[in-house]
């Protein structure tokens, strides 16, 4: 999923996320966008579809990932996280009861519940504790969910979140407690959050073991194109990440051959398209003396073009994983292309 924090993907256009981009579903973040331009301004327009004119689906994040980035700015007890507005210093409470209550104004298609994910690296016993937490906060805010209706016609759904931390036993009790609760899907969360990349993938794995194959799983806030194939081959489903479109904007793109500095000097004279064989505008219509060029002199045009390619590029890859998993030649195939993927151009 493209992330489109505050209602938009920077940089690029809702028609452009369509086509040539060709995104199925994209993100936004229930914090930020309940903090401005809030939920008044929003449900006056028709939920957050309307208000940003996009009509395929949309996820919100419930403000958990907040828990953890703005941990200065927020306390949390049993009743919810304390926020103090990063914009103005206004004080706010999120409950597990109320995100589902901004997330029905939002008109998400896609709910997630509140939860506390920890920094890496904690002690196991405040991991357990915030756990524990989660899991009460699951339970008030699907009873939440399930007593409220949506607002515009659609259908929303509510994914769970397991966390546990590195801790195998934690993430083994977090995966099997939220598998118990029905959720129309389960997001594993708590991870990318500074840890080693083999605990990442154990980890990964080690939920992933547990949660019902029939069931999305959804592995939050990762990653590189090689964090996406070796999660897909540990029975991933689902992604979100704001690398694509943040690394365009500091001059890195990703090819199907590795990843591309634009700022890097021996494209000064490369009067020649990067890939005349990707379908982006970056590869198609313009040469690398130009794009370097661009980001060279802080062009916001490079980094539109950069963007488009990278979000372009991550759900070129998805597909090709899509295809290679329907003909059973997955396993063979992505451990030679993450080679690739890690490769420096």
């Amino acid at each position: 999923m493209p992330v489109g924090t505050l209602g938009t993907v920077k940089g690029v256009s809702q028609d452009r996320l369509k086509d040539p981009i060709k995104a199925q579903i994209i993100l936004g973040n229930t914090y930020h966008l309940y903090l401005r331009p809030g939920t008044e301004i929003i449900q006056a327009s028709g939920g957050l579809h309307g208000f940003m004119n996009w009509d395929r689906p949309i996820l919100t994040d419930s403000g958990g990932y907040q828990i953890f980035s703005l941990s200065d700015k927020r306390t949390l007890d049993e009743e919810g996280a304390h926020f103090k507005s990063h914009l103005d210093g206004s004080k706010h409470l999120f409950t597990p009861e109320n995100v589902v209550d901004i997330q029905r104004i939002l008109g998400s298609d896609i709910i997630m519940i509140l939860d506390e994910c920890p920094p890496y690296p904690s002690n196991y016993e405040y991991v357990k504790k915030s756990m524990e937490m989660t899991h009460q906060w699951a339970k008030r805010g699907q009873k939440q969910f399930l007593e409220t209706q949506a607002l515009y016609g659609h259908r929303q759904f509510q994914f769970g979140i397991v966390q546990g931390g590195t801790y195998k036993d934690l993430r083994i009790a977090s995966a099997e407690f939220m598998a118990e609760q029905d959720f129309d899907g389960i997001a594993i969360g708590g991870l990318s959050v500074g840890e080693p990349i083999s605990l990442l993938y154990e980890m990964t794995h080690i939920n992933t073991d547990v949660l019902p194959e029939k069931k999305v799983r959804y592995l939050m806030g990762v990653g590189t194109p090689a964090n996406l194939l070796e999660s897909i081959a540990r029975g991933v489903d689902m992604f979100d990440c704001v690398m694509p479109s943040r690394n365009a904007r500091n001059g890195t793109i990703f090819t199907q051959r590795g990843k591309v500095n634009l700022r890097n000097s021996k494209w000064k004279n490369h009067h020649t398209a990067l890939e005349e064989d990707f379908p982006s505008d970056l590869c198609q219509r313009y040469h690398m003396s130009y794009v370097h060029h661009l980001f060279k002199s802080n062009e916001l045009f490079g980094m539109t073009l950069a963007s488009e390619h990278n979000l372009q590029f991550y759900l070129w890859l998805m597909k090709e994983v899509r295809g290679h998993i329907k003909k059973g030649t997955y396993a063979a195939w992505y451990p030679n292309m993450v080679m690739q993927l890690e490769s420096k151009i």
